[in-house]
């Protein structure tokens, strides 16, 4: 290998992208689909034409090799799912019916069927459907959706590369079947899955692919040596089979550690890494290994999570290194692009300069490019752009966005004991019970109710000035009588504002605080249809003015039973965000915390008596290595507690986390220290439930009973019999009674069925309890 020869072949590529069109124009498809609005034939035309514009861009931007395979109606894990076969017996009759139903049904599930689980893709918010394994699965291949979109991109007259899940990544990711033997490991099923494999890469290579990527980002977390030898194992066997095309191991996220020596041995012609944060420590450990002599590298140099500019220099510094330790170094960013909006030119109300800062999908190509070009050709080529890039850096350093000495004072005072309540658990408890005067197994929601298609229409009219805003808010007053006036019929115990008010549970604070940026166009796909617009994090945070207390303080009005008040917490800011990347994580998460402090207190002073601080992000920013996960937690659990830890000891303080595994993080839960804690639990049949217990959590907990993520509406039967499990783990005096999340995305109807039913149970299981 010589560095000449690397550095002359440098390529740009990428590894996924958007799915959705610059105006969501997928969204809008697929649920023009399930409402009967649109055939079957448009939606696949919509897809198609999707695909076929993405990747004419990329290639008119100087993508040398465009992705396959990475587009999806939901989820790629669900596609690979549907690729090798894995189809769950209850969903397969349904498949077979109608294939494109089944896969819709599996996703959302139907009034009969429940879909599959759905969590977090490692630390990211993006969700997958999480595969169903167990000893009697039996894999076929069906590539057919993967061999005709290569087809599609070679017909363009592009060079291709088709992107798929790595076999054993794909069953790390999967949970055992309902019905599988205790302990049953997946993993174990390896040995049935590469044959498969073998195939569908015999069926790509006969459809024109030269190469295939395989992404295997499991192999960045903490491995067993039975795992990496599982790993070693399937690329010594796929490497052998002699009708494929070259194979491209990809990682992200994170280092490889001990994987990366069993990747750089394996017969595959080449890996992907990411150098991006604590991923950059894989430079060192690729020379510890010898580099890759024989081998393509592609470097991922690019941040493909956040929205900045990239620091072209470094970057080509990092690329300068990696030319001797590979026979080809390849750019790209760390990881998909899936996880950033689309372009950053589109966002007008942005200033000109600050937007230069920031790179979405359509500019990270650009840099991308960019350092391709100047790996290939000398920085000579790219003199003009790295003037630029320097002079972007610069701006964003010394702006005065970025400094705001009081918030910085205030951050820097900040001691232990302002993040403890003043008395401990079993006194709050006694003197709440007091207080609220709930009944056994109290019902509540988490938040949010439907956002009705008129007050969708006033929040646009709203923007287009088409109203004023007196009309607006007679428009969310008649919202919130409405969801006060149907909660008190329904019987629920502790009631909620419905939010009518907010826009997404993040921009809508962050649009209200110091220090973030709002876009109009950055949408970012979280599962199927739903897309958030993260704001951004530029600078120093603080809370100018009160945020809540008018809307929630107009509810209670209405009411006698107690209104939540309702925050998004100091870690869920983060994550859902796209936060500077110039200062620690944990003097962020501060500035949050003590501008929420302020909400929280206002909110108290204001009347309100139950104040839920929502932390859905909690388990998602764990570090994906054990090592790096202490520290986090320490400064994420402070947060919180410095957001909630300034209220009187008969405050109620809630917080609330959904869909993700939970037994990781039971001692942060424990330490967050908040009086109730409600839980994603009813597709994993009230398993955090059983975690709690395990642990011996003392506090209370609400345990998920309706699936909001789904249409299906639960039973009363139904309902019953999951709080009859939370039961057995949850004594009934510290057990709520509540739905997965926030019902935002449903609609009325179906909302209202399902909190009758929810109500019905909670009645039903109380009898059981006290007769009397």
């Amino acid at each position: 290998m010589t560095t000449d020869s690397a550095a002359a072949s440098a390529r740009a590529t990428v590894y996924g992208y958007p799915r959705q069109g610059p105006d969501r124009e997928l969204k809008k498809a697929i649920e023009g689909y399930w409402k009967g609005r649109v055939t079957a034939d448009a939606l696949e035309a919509v897809a198609a034409e999707l695909r076929r514009t993405t990747w004419r861009e990329l290639a008119a931007a100087g993508v040398h090799e465009v992705p396959t395979g990475d587009f999806s109606f939901y989820d790629h894990v669900l596609d690979t799912t549907v690729m090798v076969g894995a189809i769950p017996a209850r969903h397969r009759e349904v498949v077979a019916a109608d294939p494109l139903d089944g896969y819709f049904a599996m996703a959302r599930g139907t009034q009969d069927v429940a879909p599959l689980e759905m969590t977090k893709w490692f630390d990211t918010n993006y969700h997958y459907l999480v595969p169903e394994l167990g000893p009697d699965t039996v894999f076929t291949a069906h590539p057919a959706q993967q061999v005709a979109e290569l087809r599609e991109a070679l017909a363009l007259g592009l060079t291709a590369r088709p992107v798929l899940v790595g076999p054993v990544t794909y069953l790390l990711l999967a949970k055992p079947a309902p019905g599988a033997p205790a302990g049953f490991d997946p993993l174990t099923l390896l040995d049935r899955l590469l044959p498969v494999y073998a195939e569908v890469l015999a069926d790509l290579r006969a459809a024109g692919a030269q190469w295939v990527q395989l992404d295997e980002p499991a192999l960045v977390q903490d491995r067993t040596r039975a795992e990496l030898n599982a790993a070693a194992r399937a690329y010594r066997d796929l490497g052998a089979l002699t009708q494929r095309p070259k194979l491209l191991v990809a990682s992200y996220f994170d280092r490889l550690g001990d994987a990366l020596p069993v990747l750089a041995k394996a017969p595959v012609e080449g890996l992907a890494l990411d150098f991006t944060g604590s991923a950059a420590a894989d430079l060192d450990a690729l020379a510890a290994v010898g580099g890759l002599p024989g081998k393509r590298l592609i470097a991922g140099v690019v941040d493909g999570r956040n929205i900045w500019t990239n620091d072209l220099e470094e970057s080509l510094a990092v690329l300068g290194t990696l030319l001797a330790l590979a026979d080809r170094v390849d750019v790209a960013a760390s990881c998909s692009l899936l996880h950033v909006p689309l372009d950053a030119a589109r966002e007008r109300g942005i200033e000109p300069q600050v937007r230069r800062w920031l790179a979405f999908a359509k500019q990270k190509t650009g840099e991308i490019v960019t350092l391709a070009r100047g790996l290939a050709q000398g920085t000579g080529a790219i003199a003009g752009e790295l003037a630029a890039n320097r002079a972007d850096l610069s701006s964003r350093a010394s702006s005065p966005i970025t400094h705001d000495p009081a918030v910085r004072a205030r951050t820097a005072a900040v001691t232990e004991a302002d993040a403890r309540r003043s008395h401990d658990y079993s006194e709050r408890a006694a003197a709440q019970r007091a207080h609220l005067g709930l009944p056994l197994l109290p019902t509540t929601t988490i938040g949010s109710f439907p956002q009705t298609g008129e007050l969708r229409a006033a929040r646009a009219d709203l923007r287009a000035g088409r109203i004023g805003t007196a009309g607006y808010e007679e428009r969310v007053k008649a919202e919130i009588s409405e969801v006060i006036s149907f909660q008190e019929k329904a019987g629920l115990d502790v009631l909620v504002h419905g939010e009518a008010e907010r826009n997404d549970m993040v921009q809508y604070f962050a649009e209200q605080l110091t220090g973030y940026l709002a876009t109009q166009h950055g949408w970012v796909q979280s599962y199927g249809t739903r897309y958030v617009r993260p704001p951004i994090l530029a600078g120093d945070v603080s809370r100018p003015e009160p945020m809540t207390v008018r809307w929630t303080s107009y509810a209670q009005s209405l009411t006698r039973k107690p209104v939540k008040g309702m925050l998004t917490g100091p870690v869920t800011m983060l994550a859902w965000s796209f936060v500077r990347d110039d200062q620690p994580l944990r003097d962020t998460a501060r500035q949050v915390a003590l501008a929420l402090r302020d909400e929280v207190d206002d909110l108290e002073s204001a009347g309100t008596s139950v104040i839920q601080v929502d932390e859905p992000a909690l388990r998602e920013t764990l570090p994906l290595r054990a090592a790096d996960r202490p520290a986090y937690l320490a400064w994420a659990t402070e947060a919180f507690r410095l957001s909630t830890s300034g209220v009187r000891p008969d405050t109620q303080i809630h917080t609330h986390m959904c869909y993700a595994e939970f037994g990781d993080i039971v001692q942060a839960i424990d330490d967050l220290d908040a009086d109730v804690i409600s839980l994603e639990a009813a597709r994993s049949h009230m398993q955090v439930a059983r975690e709690l217990a395990a642990h011996g959590y003392p506090r209370e907990a609400g345990p998920g009973v309706y699936d909001i993520h789904s249409p299906r509406v639960p039973s009363p039967q139904e309902a019953a019999e999951l709080l009859r499990t939370g039961l057995r783990a949850i004594p009934a005096e510290r057990l709520w009674v509540n739905p997965d999340c926030g019902l935002k995305t449903r609609g009325w109807p179906e909302t209202r069925s399902s909190l009758e039913n929810l109500v019905t149970a909670a009645r039903t299981v109380r009898e059981e309890l006290s007769p009397s």
